[in-house]
């Protein structure tokens, strides 16, 4: 069990034609399930044709209904790319993982309304992930999107962080240790994005093959709050926490989009603060991570 992919989910790679798009399809290609996995490309002007025995498609709508896929990973450059993630939604997609970086804010809102409208109407509702992100990944099974395969082991540890480089860490600290994952899940840093941490942190909770989590996030916004709350009334596992940027200044924008502390509630200190009096171990040194965990289970 693992929570929203697995070896039998079938993927769309929207973007595949372009340099990114080769090389992440043809690495989550060769890690474990992959093969099976990947079943379809798109480009408008290259259907028909093949690329790693792949077929590809003009349109996502015929592709899924071609190959029966359900997912969708989505390499194509910012300017195109909330366009792409639209693509997904109207052919009734499960899931949109958008790893495009830089997409305009702009953008994402006129794509996130239109993906509410279309739920309002009784329309099938897809999650996003992402943008931004690296994708998610259930160990031995499937990895969609451009983590490091050879890093994750299985197991019964959930991962979820707006960091991609934090998530290797978390997980690398976990294989290091000799404790596998469940599933990890990067849910990027742009502001406007589609599945955040209170969703991955249910979807942990209600998963039996899921012991306890690491969750990670970063400076700016109240998401991590809203989710550390849920957890206190909800989780029935154990949580370590972790927050990136307690040196960070107020006031001034961090790498990632999202990341900007306004004051109040979305510092570091005050993230720490919250999901400490929700119940979970947190702690300020990210190499600690793992060895607090392995104390918990």
């Amino acid at each position: 069990m693992s929570i929203y992919i697995s070896k039998d989910t079938k993927v769309i790679t929207q973007g595949i034609t372009g340099k990114t798009g080769q090389f992440h399809t043809s690495k989550c290609q060769e890690y474990a399930n992959g093969k099976n996995c990947f079943v379809a490309g798109v480009n408008p002007k290259k259907a028909g044709e093949k690329i790693f025995d792949i077929p590809i498609y003009g349109t996502v709508k015929e592709a899924a209904a071609q190959t029966g896929a359900t997912v969708s990973v989505i390499y194509v450059p910012p300017a195109g790319a909330a366009a792409a993630i639209w693509e997904a939604v109207e052919a009734d997609l499960d899931l949109a993982i958008c790893i495009t970086e830089g997409i305009p804010v702009r953008d994402m809102l006129e794509v996130r309304n239109k993906m509410k409208a279309k739920e309002a109407r009784g329309g099938k509702k897809t999650l996003l992930l992402g943008p931004n992100c690296p994708g998610l990944i259930t160990p031995d099974e499937i990895k969609i999107g451009i983590m490091p395969g050879h890093i994750h082991k299985k197991g019964r540890v959930g991962v979820v962080s707006r960091s991609g480089t934090l998530t290797y860490e978390a997980v690398a600290q976990l294989t290091e240790l000799g404790i596998g994952q469940s599933s990890a899940v990067g849910i990027g840093g742009d502001p406007i994005n589609g599945l955040k941490h209170i969703d991955v942190m249910q979807a942990f909770n209600d998963d039996p093959d899921t012991d306890a989590v690491i969750m990670i996030g970063e400076i700016g916004g109240p998401d991590e709050a809203d989710a550390a709350r849920w957890c206190k009334t909800h989780m029935k596992k154990p949580i370590v926490g972790f927050i990136a940027g307690v040196t960070a200044p107020a006031g001034k924008r961090m790498g990632h989009a999202g990341a900007l502390i306004s004051g109040g509630a979305d510092t570091a200190d005050a993230k720490l603060a919250i999901m400490e009096e929700c119940g979970f171990r947190i702690t300020r040194n990210p190499s600690e991570m793992g060895r607090i965990l392995q104390g918990l289970l």
